[in-house]
């Protein structure tokens, strides 16, 4: 039986393995392997990419999280507002910092926060907003800012899962005060292991980031603030610059596959809820995700992966309701579209070298199961 996989990193590298494996040879041979010129030339490529002004690479997409918000001086007494629809790190790095998550329910279309809610989430506690740009989608930017702007609030953007994404021909992470980048090795611009890095354009604030990530030095052994070690190795610099070049035919190739993928799944749209873009910005598809509209969605993904079709959830128990955050109060049922799409998501498999007949078979399997349940049920 043949495997499809929710992604396939060994395609990637068969097309740009020499790529790789020179870029990684030359950081070897120069005996350089923290910091140096890959590190800074990886920082000024990306930079010029988003267009913004600065970029602080660093270990992880949580890293970048942490660091924006200490160099924002958020912390205790402080509230932040995210979404409880997400990877754990957006909301642990606030609580990390001291300051309070504020969950608010995601909108009825989407997956993203439902910036109807956000007003009424204001405290004078309450000092930052975090959108993630889920599965690749962007939030509403422009919405989003005249609601933090009106408000003074900073406005941090999760693009872990987003990057080459844009609202209003605006790359996403150039648009609020802070971006921060996830290269996980499955995200759209993965390295061979973690990194991450922030994006800005305050020159005074990217300096303090500097000083966080280092030790809280600004040279020597002489320590200004209280900071941590958070580098992106010359290594994963050097790999990121070579997949730079490629990010954009990738998020091209996802963007036809989502396509192809509403193409074939509208037959069965009627017991399945298909992903939609938002007017007005540009996803790039870092997951291909469906709500299978009955209660058999574990059953269904069971059956799929005997099949040799495989999927994954995300994310199964919102934030609110997990056990880490239960100090904060929160009750089954007071974040309900979040409760109940957690139940429903699929992800399909979504990776650029997916080809179109992985795809019909995917479609293929999803349809009889489908129907499978409807003839039980």
């Amino acid at each position: 039986m043949n495997q499809i996989p929710p992604f396939d990193l060994s395609r990637q590298y068969q097309l740009i393995g020499p790529e790789i494996t020179a870029a990684t040879e030359e950081i070897l041979r120069s005996g350089r392997y923290i910091g140096g010129n890959a590190v800074k030339n990886f920082e000024q490529q990306f930079s010029q990419y988003i267009g913004v002004r600065e970029c602080i690479s660093c270990n992880s997409g949580t890293d970048a999280l942490y660091l924006a918000l200490k160099a924002l001086n958020i912390g205790p007494q402080d509230e932040v507002i995210t979404t409880p629809f997400t990877f754990i790190a957006t909301a642990e790095t606030i609580a990390m910092t001291g300051a309070k998550p504020i969950f608010i329910d995601i909108a009825q279309n989407g997956f993203n926060l439902d910036l109807n809610l956000i007003e009424a989430a204001i405290t004078p506690k309450t000092k930052a907003i975090i959108p993630v740009h889920l599965f690749g989608q962007p939030v509403n930017m422009t919405e989003l800012m005249k609601i933090a702007r009106d408000r003074n609030l900073f406005v941090i953007e999760d693009v872990a899962q987003a990057t080459g994404a844009e609202w209003g021909n605006k790359k996403l992470g150039s648009i609020g005060d802070i971006g921060c980048f996830s290269f996980y090795p499955t995200k759209n611009l993965g390295a061979c292991g973690d990194g991450g890095a922030v994006t800005l354009n305050d020159s005074a604030i990217a300096a303090k980031i500097r000083t966080i990530k280092d030790h809280g030095r600004e040279s020597g052994y002489i320590h200004e603030l209280t900071g941590l070690n958070s580098r992106l190795d010359a290594l994963q610099a050097a790999i990121l610059q070579v997949k730079l070049r490629y990010l954009d035919s990738w998020n091209q190739k996802r963007i036809e596959i989502a396509d192809r993928y509403q193409q074939l799944l509208e037959p069965i749209s009627n017991f399945l809820k298909l992903p939609q873009s938002i007017s007005g910005g540009k996803n790039v598809w870092n997951q291909y995700t469906v709500e299978i509209l009955n209660d058999n969605r574990d059953e269904i993904r069971d059956r799929l992966k005997k099949a040799g079709i495989n999927c994954a959830v995300y994310y199964p128990l919102p934030l609110h309701l997990q056990p880490v955050y239960r100090d904060l109060g929160y009750q089954t049922g007071q974040l309900p579209r979040s409760e109940t799409t957690a139940t429903r998501v699929l992800s399909l498999p979504m990776f650029p070298e997916l080809t179109f007949e992985e795809q019909q078979q995917v479609a293929y399997r999803l349809q009889d199961n489908l129907a499978y349940f409807r003839k039980t049920g």
